[in-house]
């Protein structure tokens, strides 16, 4: 049978989040499309202890609130998100004295925590509104690619009956099942080696209530540290804390296994006991008999990549079903959004009768060139996680990275703008240049501090490091929703990078006043060329305890370093988002967003 008389246009695999969410972007830009989702799942499925996946961030917050236009929903049923949280707990109770990284104040562009449950059923209503043929409680037993201009046939079961479905277009978005990516024979691994358990209870987990001092309860406005996204930090692993909307709270440890094996984890009481040496006021608040366990699972291997995801054969995978990254920085709505916007314009280009092959290429292209520079921030990374010196600063250097220009040209739309995105080659080309040296020093650094003897953790100072109050960053999350045409986007994205560039001289030369025969790791090089930055990008406390002392002569050390190595960007006047730290924002009112 010819594609042109297939019986849908688009058969999607898999009705959870990805599935789901490109049945709506695709009906949304073609109401004449004919779309029908496959889903084993029977709706309604169960809120909160369901799937995980529940934290959101800038990308994948804009793609459900603004390309789905599902605002209204997200903001009446979900959380809004108080971005990124980091306490460097390790072992400790007090977590009060431990250094935290976070936001006093929400910042201006919102994402939202999202209990997967119960935003998949508005999902599955809100496509069938729209004319998807969503057929949940249905099976599939059997595919055959189609070659040429032939349709692709889908064969599936439902209440005990089969029946057999052609479509001119197949996209697998069946999640780790990778229906299509098992065929294929596509599935790749990669050498991110790490596990994951998790579990959800009910009731609310909320760090301000495990401290007496009333002025760090205060340090956030509104004092809603539960709403954030809380990585409980220590070396060789992180435990995630996120609040649904349905009542319950999200748990999940996450590892190296090198350092912690998954089987000193794989159960509950296991978990539980591993928390009560690594965690203690976690799993003391959890041992407080208020928070019934809902479900418990594992994961061993979880971060796989894939060999290819679009096709000009008119097949795609999307979601899960074709990569999947770390969960550290809840990247996976993000790569969602990415992956459905590739398909959504094949399909455009498809019906217009247009050649696929070039842009399908193309398009993988650059998916690959986002996930490999992403898993750059992760792989060889988790050993750094409880240094409470350096991973400050590997935060903030890689929301940097993430903000300066995957995220603004996404926001700005321009992820298929070929011709920009080829006048934009030098300027990606420069800042993974940068990512590539800066993770290797990021490492060797806190190599260096162990091998020193320091404590990973810091001392019990309370050190609260805002990242609201770092005017630059501030401003880079602001102008994500910076409407700007290409010239000006150009120009943006190419600042941005210098800043980059700032960033990185600022933090080298600070490892190298605490260790100074740390090799640059090319940086240097990268450096050269660079005018001096008026101000520090980043205020003393930043820096706290990555120096052998606090002396007027350490001082002058590092002033000298970065007068002779940070000669990176024009002066502030020359680039508004370089005010440093001397620029705090005003505060907005607690409805303007989160991070």
């Amino acid at each position: 049978m010819s594609a042109a008389r297939a019986d849908a246009d688009v058969a999607i695999l898999g009705g959870g989040l990805a599935g789901l969410s490109l049945a709506i972007q695709l009906r949304r830009q073609d109401p004449g499309l004919r779309v029908v989702v496959i889903e084993r799942n029977t709706h309604p499925v169960c809120e909160a202890a369901f799937k995980v996946g529940e934290s959101t961030v800038e990308i994948g917050g804009h793609y459900f609130a603004h390309v789905l236009g599902l605002r209204e929903h997200l903001d009446a049923g979900q959380i809004r998100k108080f971005g990124f949280r980091f306490f460097f707990s390790e072992g400790r109770d007090g977590i009060d004295r431990c250094t935290e990284i976070g936001v006093s104040a929400l910042l201006p562009t919102p994402s939202w925590q999202i209990d997967r449950g119960r935003f998949e059923n508005f999902l599955g209503e809100h496509a069938r509104a729209l004319g998807v043929d969503f057929r949940d409680g249905t099976a599939v037993r059997g595919i055959d690619i189609g070659t040429g201009d032939e349709a692709h046939t889908l064969r599936f079961g439902h209440d005990g009956e089969t029946g057999e479905l052609r479509a001119r277009w197949l996209v697998d978005a069946s999640g780790r099942a990778g229906v299509l990516k098992r065929k294929l024979g596509l599935a790749q691994a990669n050498d991110h080696d790490v596990n994951a358990v998790w579990w959800r209870v009910d009731g609310r987990l909320d760090p301000n209530g495990w401290s007496d001092d009333s002025d760090w309860r205060q340090r956030c406005d509104p004092p809603d540290r539960w709403r954030s996204t809380s990585h409980m930090c220590g070396p060789g692993y992180w435990l995630w804390l996120i609040p649904l909307a349905s009542g319950a709270h999200s748990l999940g440890i996450v590892c190296d296994p090198a350092a912690h094996p998954l089987e000193t984890m794989n159960t509950h009481d296991k978990a539980m006991d591993w928390l009560r040496t690594h965690q203690p006021r976690v799993a003391a608040a959890l041992d407080d008999g208020s928070h019934a366990l809902r479900d418990f699972r594992f994961l061993r291997d979880f971060s796989y990549g894939c060999r290819q995801v679009f096709s000009a054969d008119r097949w795609a995978l999307t979601g899960e079903a074709g990569l999947f990254l770390d969960p550290f920085y809840s990247p996976g709505s993000d790569f969602i959004a990415i992956s459905n916007g590739y398909v959504c314009d094949l399909v455009a280009r498809d019906r217009a009768g247009e050649p696929l092959a070039p842009h399908a290429a193309i398009y993988q292209q650059l998916y690959f060139s986002f996930y490999d520079n992403t898993l750059s921030l992760f792989r060889g990374q988790y050993a750094l996680f409880g240094d409470a010196a350096v991973m400050p600063l590997k935060v903030i250097w890689d929301y940097t990275f993430y903000w300066a220009l995957l995220a603004p040209l996404y926001f700005g739309g321009r992820l298929t703008a070929l011709p920009l995105l080829g006048r934009l080659r030098p300027v990606f080309a420069r800042a993974e240049t940068l990512n590539a040296a800066m993770q290797p020093l990021l490492r060797e650094w806190g190599e260096r501090n162990a091998a020193a003897g320091r404590d990973d953790a810091g001392p019990l100072d309370g050190r609260n490091l805002d990242q609201y109050r770092i005017g630059w960053f501030h401003e880079l999350n602001r102008a994500l929703a910076d409407e700007l045409d290409d010239d000006a986007l150009v120009a943006k994205l190419a600042a941005n990078v210098t800043l980059m560039a700032q960033l990185a001289a600022e933090q080298l030369a600070h490892a190298r006043v605490a260790h100074p025969a740390i090799g640059d790791h090319g940086l240097a090089a990268l450096l050269d060329e660079v005018p001096e930055s008026a101000e520090p990008l980043l205020a003393p406390e930043w820096y706290a305890h990555t120096a052998p002392s606090d002396t007027p002569a350490h001082d002058a050390a590092i002033a000298r370093d970065i007068q002779d190595r940070a000669s990176l960007i024009p002066p502030a006047a020359a680039h508004p988002s370089a005010a440093g730290r001397t620029r705090t924002p005003r505060r907005r009112a607690r409805g303007s967003g989160s991070g």
